[in-house]
């Protein structure tokens, strides 16, 4: 029996079932690179889902969090600040444009960024309604999950959820939905079910995550904009999975020209390290009364000082350009491949920077989504030693989000076995039919 098999059978004993994970088991990864305890090498093109934006174990950040760790590991920021969290609020609220003077606090976990978010929102306006976004994925917590727009596997089973969370279509123009058509559910929310003026927040992400990758077109984050200043309601970038990078720009709301009165960040802020951020308007960020946010374990000093690092290197190695060309190496791969005959199961390719995503289909109908094909696709991927995930709320999406320091040859091989990949499972799908 082979030393994974048996952490699997530990782990079925150990671990609670509602905590899925791959039977991938990690000894060591450097950048885009993995290695299991069997000693099988893998290319990672999911950077940990979106994490290590500065791949496994950069120089820099580990040499950042050995320096911090000789000093200390912890103190509570509520009992004994420390420098590296001032100096890591101060660079994100100079790289944030809201249009204003801004501020930041930092916590642990993306979720807890959008629960601040949403609290701080309601503390400014006094206002009690958060309207969120059909595919939008928010956090595992209950208020995250009553955010979140899909139901598997995150919210089924987990009611009753919080109220005064409402949600609106978000555009999605392979399904048939356009901007116009968005705006127009947005608006019967706000006319039939919930009048603009109960409303504290919009929380939307600018690319999605969970729901697909699905990109949010800027004539609808313009909209949202001016509904947002016309009714006094917050306008919340949830940045947690495209942001710090990822989209070939540092928030990937800037595509749109739009800005937002807060973000959340997360994910790829601290290299690997637990660390999460939201960064707003000033006179947003004060509104909660001192002891109102925090959190014993937030801007962890560890952490802290890996985000320190993790700006440092996405300026000086020009990582949003470099996520530009990864981003487009990748869509023409992908698009060469949906070129290619009996391959209209690619039903559409997209993304922004090296966020890329396929979305998988019955025949070329956007209305028939093919689940299994993408389940055998990462099935065949895993067996070739290349680390996919799925997305999507019909569970029929691949996302693609290799660190923005892979080497171009390391780059090449794997989209090279994600071909092969997919050319094995088509056809195999094809014999089966």
């Amino acid at each position: 029996m082979s030393i994974s098999s048996e952490l699997n059978t530990r782990r079925i004993a150990a671990v609670a079932r509602g905590v899925a994970g791959k039977s991938i088991y990690a000894a060591r990864a450097q950048n885009a690179e993995l290695w299991d305890v069997d000693g099988r090498r893998f290319i990672d093109f999911t950077a940990g889902i979106a994490v290590t934006n500065t791949g496994h174990r950069h120089p820099r950040v580990m040499e950042a969090v050995a320096r911090q760790a000789e000093a200390f590991t912890h103190t509570c920021f509520h009992v004994a600040p420390d420098e590296g969290y001032v100096r890591l609020c101060e660079r994100l609220t100079a790289l944030l444009d809201t249009g204003a003077e801004n501020k930041a606090m930092c916590l642990t976990t993306g979720v807890e960024a959008v629960e601040n978010a949403i609290k701080i929102a309601r503390a400014a306006t006094g206002r009690p309604a958060v309207v969120a976004f059909g595919g939008a994925f928010h956090g595992r917590t209950q208020l995250g999950m009553a955010l979140t727009g899909k139901v598997m596997p995150y919210k089924k089973g987990f009611g009753p959820l919080p109220g005064s969370v409402f949600h609106a279509p978000h555009p999605n123009e392979f399904h048939g939905i356009s901007v116009e058509e968005a705006l127009r559910g947005l608006d019967t929310l706000l006319s039939a079910v919930v009048a603009p003026e109960e409303v504290a927040a919009f929380i939307i992400e600018p690319v999605q995550g969970e729901g697909g990758f699905n990109i949010t077109p800027p004539a609808f984050l313009q909209a949202l904009r001016a509904l947002a200043d016309q009714h006094g309601i917050v306008l919340i970038a949830d940045e947690v999975q495209g942001g710090m990078g990822r989209t070939g720009h540092l928030f990937s709301i800037n595509h749109s020209g739009v800005k937002p009165d807060l973000v959340t960040l997360a994910k790829g802020l601290a290299g690997g390290f637990p660390l999460s951020a939201v960064v707003g308007r000033a006179d947003l960020m004060d509104a909660p009364h001192p002891g109102g946010l925090g959190g014993t374990y937030a801007g962890n000093p560890l952490a802290t000082a890996a985000a320190n690092a993790v700006l440092d290197i996405i300026e000086e190695e020009q990582l949003c350009a470099r996520a530009e060309e990864i981003g487009t190496r990748l869509k023409e791969a992908l698009g060469a491949l949906a070129a290619e005959p009996g391959h209209a199961a690619i039903g559409d390719v997209r993304g922004l920077g090296a966020m890329v995503a396929f979305e998988l289909v019955e025949d070329g109908d956007p209305n028939r989504p093919a689940p299994d094909l993408c389940a055998a696709i990462i099935a065949e991927a895993e067996r070739r030693n290349l680390i996919l995930l799925s997305c999507g709320t019909r569970a029929n999406v691949i996302r693609l989000l290799p660190a923005l320091t892979i080497e171009a040859h390391i780059l090449e091989e794997g989209i090279g076995v994600m071909a092969d990949a997919i050319r094995t499972a088509l056809g195999t799908v094809r014999k089966a039919a």
